[in-house]
């Protein structure tokens, strides 16, 4: 390493300017987690759309007639929210907004734009998934284990903080449409729409 990029890196880790810090590595990081993550999206909705046997056996596929919410939503047995789940398993409302939830933010995210709204929408949808699987339960209802591991940092958490880190990064410039889309005049306008 020559004494320039030394000189260079020690004067990056001294910056106290928020920011600062990202280097063009950091930035390729991002957007590689960026890409994976928006692949979880778009494969969960592909599974449940198209039944491709992992979680969703293609008889139980949306196309098919299957229901993508009522299984999960239908089976959860802990937490304060239980019947409120147990009533909206299977709903047109409930299957719409999870399906296209989960294809918007995949879409957002491998394209690199709309970053913010789908950290919003993404930390919803991870937090009601959070609230029906309720980790904070050793026991379900019926006295069974949860087989909880963590009652507060379980993977829900961990994806709404990467969708947030994501979108506060702005990890839609490096390797996305991110820039190109923030030069829009009407994204110019409705910045919340970066």
């Amino acid at each position: 390493m020559s004494t320039t990029n030394i000189h260079r890196a020690h004067q990056l880790e001294q910056v106290e300017a928020p920011g600062s810090m990202l280097t063009k590595t950091a930035a390729k990081a991002l957007a590689v987690l960026r890409y994976a993550t928006g692949f979880v999206f778009l494969w969960a909705f592909a599974d449940k759309l198209l039944g491709l046997g992992y979680s969703t056996p293609s008889a139980k596929a949306w196309i098919n007639g299957g229901n993508p919410t009522k299984g999960f939503l239908a089976s959860v047995d802990t937490g304060p929210l239980q019947t409120f789940f147990h009533t909206i398993a299977g709903t047109w409302y409930a299957n719409w907004g999870f399906m296209l939830g989960l294809l918007g933010i995949g879409l957002a995210l491998t394209a690199g734009i709309g970053l913010r709204i789908a950290a919003a929408s993404g930390t919803l949808i991870m937090a009601m998934m959070w609230l029906a699987e309720y980790p904070l339960a050793q026991h379900t209802t019926k006295g069974a284990p949860t087989g909880s591991t963590n009652p507060l940092t379980d993977y829900h958490i961990i994806y709404a903080a990467v969708l947030i880190v994501l979108a506060a990064a702005y990890a839609g410039h490096t390797w996305g449409l991110g820039r190109l889309w923030a030069k829009l005049p009407f994204i110019q306008r409705n910045r919340w729409l970066i």
